[in-house]
């Protein structure tokens, strides 16, 4: 019956043939899946609703549920179809230019991985940061299903890499393959922009140098740059109550998170954190900036110091991997709860951040003139990177190693394969100090 079609409607459907009911559009799952983890990857896990999402679509929020059973089934979708994407993009077979005897060439499929892994981390660069840094909200199974992915794909590139280099051990191999995914992921961490050919080449190269890098022995002892912690619990209840809230937002989440489990923690009641911060987000503020500021501070005295660019960076890298692994809470807080700050806080930091990459990018153009300001942007954040997804793989036990292997893979992600610095960097020193009585020019100058 045409009775519920109005008549200028009618006549229109009959004219052009289109029918009276309104279609679906075929990929409507698909669209609603790119949709929701470029949310939950912008915004986080608990700030995101399904109107939230329904309105990126163009639907209404009911109609998410014909496809998916609730927000966490939407969210859980969205998670495992990126890094299922990695698990298909890496499943290749030997094309036609391979040589059947003896086999596929074992450089040549690490060179097709590595392309088919940058070209899957391009098209989902404004989601690629869901499993990243959201994934911990996975129930323990979906938990397990991701870990699984991930395995298989770190397993892929370490497959040639033994054929190439066979006497890697089993840890290398893993700290190489890790090394090869940290920096074509870390494209999705910040906003610099390339033409797509550009990063391909960036990002190629990089992951080279590092399936190339000679790592250090794990017998051998490594001098190991000190950091101090950023928060401790026993520096009276100011420090206390910070020390407490970062871990547990690092192991809870902010959300999860409540002002009288921080003040348990720091075994205080809660009307007294009152006495220091007005609320919940005050207190991840003041961690965040006391964080970013310590990472700032490292530039001054670098950079009053030290006139060689290159030396200047890898001093910077000694005390960025340093305080990173001193303070491994604190660089997951910044990448998974800054979305939880207010906007003012948030451009804050993220214009703290942006000077001091923006001092790295100085030093490196500095070092390889050759290098654009764009193109060095990209390597400094990939080389950032790696201290933040290698140091999650670290064992406390094997602190010194893992650190050792770290600032090693940064040098080369920045600098270049065979470009390998002198033994030790160049430290400073101190200027003397002219003798009692003695005239130093400056003074003969004023005289």
């Amino acid at each position: 019956m045409l009775i519920d079609i109005p008549h200028w409607r009618y006549s229109e459907a009959v004219s052009t043939g289109v029918s009276a009911n309104r279609r679906r559009p075929k990929h409507r799952k698909a669209q609603i899946a790119r949709a929701a983890a470029e949310a939950f990857s912008a915004q986080g896990y608990h700030a995101v609703s399904m109107e939230t999402i329904a309105a990126k679509v163009g639907v209404s929020a009911p109609a998410l549920y014909r496809h998916y059973a609730g927000k966490y089934d939407l969210f859980r979708g969205a998670v495992l179809a990126l890094s299922q994407q990695l698990v298909d993009c890496t499943d290749l077979k030997p094309g036609p230019a391979w040589d059947p005897e003896p086999g596929p060439d074992p450089a040549a499929m690490l060179d097709r991985l590595v392309v088919a892994l940058i070209d899957a981390t391009l098209d989902n660069r404004d989601s690629g940061g869901l499993y990243r840094w959201q994934a911990r909200y996975l129930r323990a199974e979906d938990q397990s299903t991701l870990t699984g992915q991930l395995r298989l794909v770190n397993r892929r590139i370490q497959k040639p890499l033994i054929a190439i280099r066979p006497s890697l051990t089993s840890a290398q191999r893993w700290m190489l393959s890790a090394g090869v995914l940290s920096v074509i992921g870390s494209i999705v961490d910040h906003r610099a922009r390339l033409r797509a050919d550009e990063i391909r080449a960036l990002l190629a190269a990089a992951a080279a140098a590092i399936l190339s890098a000679e790592l250090p022995q794990p017998g051998d002892v490594f001098p190991r740059p000190v950091s101090w912690r950023i928060f401790a619990e026993d520096a009276g209840v100011y420090e206390a109550l910070l020390h407490a809230a970062m871990a547990l937002f690092k192991d809870r989440g902010y959300t999860e998170t409540s002002m009288a489990q921080i003040a348990a923690a720091a075994g205080i009641p809660v009307s007294g954190i009152y006495r220091y911060f007005s609320s919940k987000c005050e207190i991840l503020a003041t961690g965040l900036r006391r964080a970013t500021d310590r990472v700032s501070g490292q530039l001054s005295p670098i950079f009053g110091a030290i006139t060689d660019p290159r030396q200047a960076l890898l001093l910077l890298i000694d005390a960025y991997v340093a305080t990173s692994f001193a303070n491994p809470e604190l660089v997951a807080v910044y990448y998974t709860e800054r979305v939880n700050l207010t906007p003012a806080d948030q451009m804050l930091l993220h214009n703290v951040q942006l000077s001091t990459v923006d001092s790295w990018v100085r030093l490196l153009t500095a070092a390889r003139p050759a290098l654009t300001p764009i193109q060095a942007r990209f390597l400094v954040h990939a080389a950032m990177a790696l201290v933040v997804d290698l140091g999650r793989m670290a064992s406390p036990d094997d602190s010194a190693y893992a650190q050792a292997c770290v600032r090693k893979l940064m040098e080369v992600t920045m600098f270049g394969p065979g470009a390998d610095p002198p033994a030790g960097p160049v430290l400073p020193r101190p200027p003397k100090r002219p003798r009692r009585g003695s005239s130093s020019p400056s003074r003969v100058a004023r005289r």
